[in-house]
This record gives structure tokens, sequence and C-alpha cells, in this order.
């Protein structure tokens, strides 16, 4: 079942940066998100309250679900989605990837879970696996302030992100599941951009071709409905640590549809970028050997 809503997590996640693309245009991109995660929460609490799994939530519940939808579904999309204008879509995939890292030391400094060391070093290899993938853009890219503000942006985004497992790891030992508390979460998440967007002045717009609402639909239900509660599931399941190799790993396959759709080459330094990027998550899903009797006497 883990190894179900891992793959299905690293599918969906490693395709959305097309429909991400195909949003990009006529519409605010505070707005964008909005609607996406406003057409996910409906989605979910429709699905929810006809299932009657709708979990009852108390006022702590809600606002973890508040600082969850901040955190997950708000600041790190307007930070990654901002920081794209400035630097490379392989450099943001970089940073975004370092949440195997984050999410292990978060999870120690917040749950005192022990840091593993298959984790860390697979997710060692993970980052300099992606070096590699992503080096051509990497040397290329000049340092301006530009650069060293979409890095903030892109490394802020990631640490929101991973503040967001915490909190959904949280609810899950409290007995709360992710559909629940997605739902709230989304809902949330697209109020506050609602209000950022009115706030600002932002015009509430709305682009009616195939093309945008096509993209719409697949980040709300595919990207958002699935892959979320797929992944927050293996966090609860996993832990944070082991769950989000995903992050890792999408960016992956995201190059190999690029190969296919914008003419993406392959190098040999991308390839041995990809092996790294493997033998970290053989690392990372490897149990550790069950310590002999005598040692645990000793």
């Amino acid at each position: 079942m883990n190894l179900s809503l891992y793959l299905l997590t690293v599918l969906i996640w490693g395709t959305t940066w097309i429909a991400i693309k195909l949003q990009m245009g006529a519409v605010a991109i505070p707005l964008s998100i909005a609607y996406r995660f406003g057409l996910a929460a409906a989605v979910l609490f429709a699905v929810l309250l006809l299932s009657r799994r709708l979990q009852k939530l108390d006022g702590r519940a809600q606002l973890l679900c508040l600082a969850q939808g901040l955190c997950l579904f708000c600041i790190n999309f307007l930070c990654f989605y901002t920081a794209s204008q400035w630097i490379p879509s392989g450099l943001i995939a970089v940073v975004f990837s370092t949440a195997t890292l984050w999410n292990a030391l978060n999870a120690r400094i917040f749950f005192g879970h022990k840091v593993a060391a298959n984790v860390l070093a697979g997710g060692a290899l993970g980052l300099a696996g992606l070096a590699l993938l992503f080096w051509p853009e990497l040397a290329g890219h000049q340092a301006s302030q530009e650069t060293l503000i979409g890095l903030g942006l892109a490394l802020f985004g990631t640490l929101c992100f991973s503040a967001g497992n915490m909190l959904s790891s949280l609810q899950q030992k409290a007995g709360l599941k992710p559909l629940t508390t997605n739902a709230w979460g989304m809902l949330y998440g697209a109020l506050l951009l609602s209000g950022y967007c009115l706030l600002s002045g932002t015009p509430f717009s709305f682009d009616t071709s195939s093309r945008y609402v096509g993209s719409l639909l697949y980040l709300a239900i595919p990207g958002s409905v699935i892959g979320f509660t797929a992944y927050l599931t293996l966090v609860g399941r996993m832990g944070p640590e082991r769950a989000a190799y995903c992050t890792v790993l999408f960016p992956v396959v995201a190059l190999n549809i690029s190969a296919l759709v914008e003419g993406y080459q392959w190098t040999l330094p991308a390839l041995a970028g990809l092996v790294l990027v493997m033998l970290g998550n053989v690392l990372v899903f490897r149990k550790p050997k069950p310590r002999p009797l005598a040692a645990l006497a000793r």
C-alpha cells in the first residue's frame, strides 16, 4: 500500500508542472492558486459528506488546519511561482528537494525522532544526483540580486512545505485523517489567497479557455485532492523524513516528460545524476538490520 501511494505521488507531482505552466497568463498567480485549492476543497468536502467520513474538529484542530493551509496551500506556492520568474525551474526543483533533509531535522526538533543514517545518506545522494541533472542550469545562471531573491523565496517555500508536513503529522497522531484536514486546509488556503487578492486590488478574472480550465481541473483533482492526500497519508505512515523523498524523485519524472514534450537532451552528467537519485531511493527505503540479541544485552 505504501509503495502504491509513493508511486502515485511521484507520478502525479511529476506531471503537474505541465498544468502549472499552462495556467500562467491572464489570471494572476494568487488567484489561480485560490481557484485550484477552492475547487479541490469543494471536491473533498462533497466526497466526505456523501460518504459520511468527514470528521468533527475541535478548536485546536481547526487552528492547526488553518496553519496547515497557510503553509501547504498558500505561502509555499506563492514563493515557488514568484521564484520561477527569476531563477530556472531546475534550480527551484533542487532547492525543493531539500525537503527530505528539512523534514528529518524538523521531525528531530519537534517530535524527537531519531534521524536515521540511511535517510540522511539517501537524501544527500538524491541532492547530488539532482545537482548533476540540472548542472547546465546551475552552472550557467549568474548570481544576480534577482537570483538571490529567487533562491531565498524557493528556500522559504520549502521550509513552509516542511512545516505543513509536521502539522499534518501532528494531526494524524491525534487520529485525524488527511482527507478531512486537507479539505479544511485547502479551504483556508483558498480563502487566505482570495483575501490577499481583495486587499491588494488584484482583479478577479477567469480564463474560460479549454487550456486554462483543463489545467485547473488537473491541478485541483489529481494534483491536489489525490496527490496531497496520498503524500500526507505517507507522512503519517512512514514519517515525514522518508515520505519527503518523493520531492527528490518527481523532478526526474518531469525531466523525462520534458524530453518527450520539450526536447530535453539527456547528457552523461544527467544520467549519472539519475543513478545517484535511484541509489538514494534504495538507501532511504532500506530497513535497518536488527541488532543481535547479544549486542542488545550488552
